[in-house]
């Protein structure tokens, strides 16, 4: 995979994966008490992150899996400022402890898993 492959990589699934959260949201909001939309949406969009980095993400070197949180978790900050606080006009309300959560998930699970992915190739690699 080519750096410019990377990278588009790296762009479509984060814009994918903001995308599937926004929509879930805006579907959501006529369901559940808007407090409690990001609570319901957190596991179901974990779940579907994970699947797309043990699945989807491949990348050579466990640091590229750091890059790969940053530029996500960078990603939601902005689509979400552009798309939810100014587009919607919710201000800092939409600020709450589940968002952060959100932001914080969105930057440790790439980590995670590509930690995982390091050290499950390597002890495959000892045993063969």
């Amino acid at each position: 995979m080519t750096g410019i492959e990377k990278i588009k990589n790296t762009l479509l699934w984060g814009v994918v994966l903001w995308f599937i959260g926004y929509v879930a949201g805006m579907v959501l909001f006529f369901i559940v008490p808007k407090d409690l939309i990001g609570i319901v949406i957190t596991p179901f969009a974990t779940l579907v992150t994970m699947w797309v980095l043990l699945d989807k993400i491949k990348r050579p070197e466990l640091k590229c899996y750091f890059g790969l949180g940053f530029v996500w978790s960078v990603m939601a900050i902005l689509l979400d400022y552009i798309f939810i606080v100014t587009l919607l006009k919710t201000g800092t309300a939409y600020y709450k402890p589940d968002v952060f959560l959100y932001y914080a998930l969105t930057l440790a699970l790439p980590i995670a898993v590509g930690y995982w992915k390091y050290k499950h190739k390597s002890s495959k690699q000892i045993l063969f």
